[in-house]
């Protein structure tokens, strides 16, 4: 057997548990304390937060829960790209990243990406958009791995993964990303995540008021509203162009409805509401048609 190259955990012990008993338990917890609303169709994709899994670990396993017992052959997770800690490669500041490495490490196992797909990904992307997608090895990136452990332990067969990080936020580069997305994963067995949280460091009442406005336009299905409601300094998504892209690629897939299932504040969880961040959890589903 050949070993992979593996991208070691920037943040076990840190973000989540770095046991994997301690690690399995927490996630499982949330995922069966999640109280999911009736989703009527099949779901293409979740929307879930990226904070250390005390603070937004709740509200993520609801979005997780919406997908559990499913066996998909490929996971693509979209993530926003957040300023590194310590000086990176210029191929780090590209447009559109993902790993150098064969699979991704957590403290419940390692998750093997897809290289064919991004091969096939980087192809299109390079012949129709003139953009590269950049790969990087050992990134600090958190919002993409911090998904990994909920769908290790939500997931029930052996899947790979296609890991998206994006600097732009900028609509028609991602409407063209998610374009391109559905297109490379149609004929296999998907499902799309994207990783992002809502406004930061707002009191309470405010980041209730701005989250409300950009979850609208969520459950609104519109990845346009989503960015003039950012663009008028009405609501915020820190992975907008996360979640923008993968709601375009839902569109493509078919999906016709998203369904907020959790909104939570990190005030909630540790009793501070002067300074919050929000977080969201949804399902973007192909309803079924009456």
């Amino acid at each position: 057997m050949v070993d992979l190259d593996i991208r070691p955990s920037s943040i076990a012990g840190q973000w989540y548990e770095s046991d994997p008993g301690a690690l399995a338990r927490s996630v499982d917890e949330y995922l069966d304390l999640a109280d999911l609303p009736e989703l009527n169709g099949e779901v293409l994709g979740v929307i879930a937060p990226h904070a250390g899994h005390r603070y937004s670990g709740a509200v993520a396993g609801h979005a997780f829960a919406a997908i559990r017992g499913r066996s998909p052959e490929i996971v693509v997770v979209v993530s926003p790209v957040h300023p590194p800690k310590w000086p990176m490669p210029a191929s780090y500041y590209k447009p559109i990243l993902t790993t150098a490495h064969q699979g991704y490490a957590t403290p419940l196992g390692d998750v093997p990406v897809d290289t064919e797909l991004i091969r096939e990904l980087d192809s299109v992307l390079e012949a129709e958009l003139k953009l590269e997608l950049s790969p990087v090895s050992r990134d600090p990136e958190h919002s993409l791995e911090i998904e990994l452990p909920f769908l290790q332990r939500a997931l029930t067969n052996t899947w790979k993964l296609l890991p998206i990080m994006v600097h732009l936020v900028e609509p028609q580069l991602s409407m063209a990303l998610g374009v391109v997305l559905a297109r490379i994963i149609r004929d296999r067995k998907y499902l799309l995540v994207a990783s992002t949280d809502l406004s930061h460091f707002y009191d309470q009442r405010t980041a209730e008021i701005l989250d409300a406005a950009m979850l609208k336009e969520i459950e609104a299905f519109s990845p346009e509203g989503a960015f003039e409601t950012e663009r008028k300094g009405k609501g915020f998504a820190c992975g907008l162009g996360a979640l923008t892209t993968v709601l375009w690629a839902g569109r493509e897939l078919g999906a016709n409805q998203v369904k907020l299932l959790k909104h939570a504040t990190s005030g909630d969880v540790i009793g501070d509401y002067s300074s919050v961040v929000g977080y969201g959890a949804a399902a973007i589903i192909k309803a079924r048609q009456s």
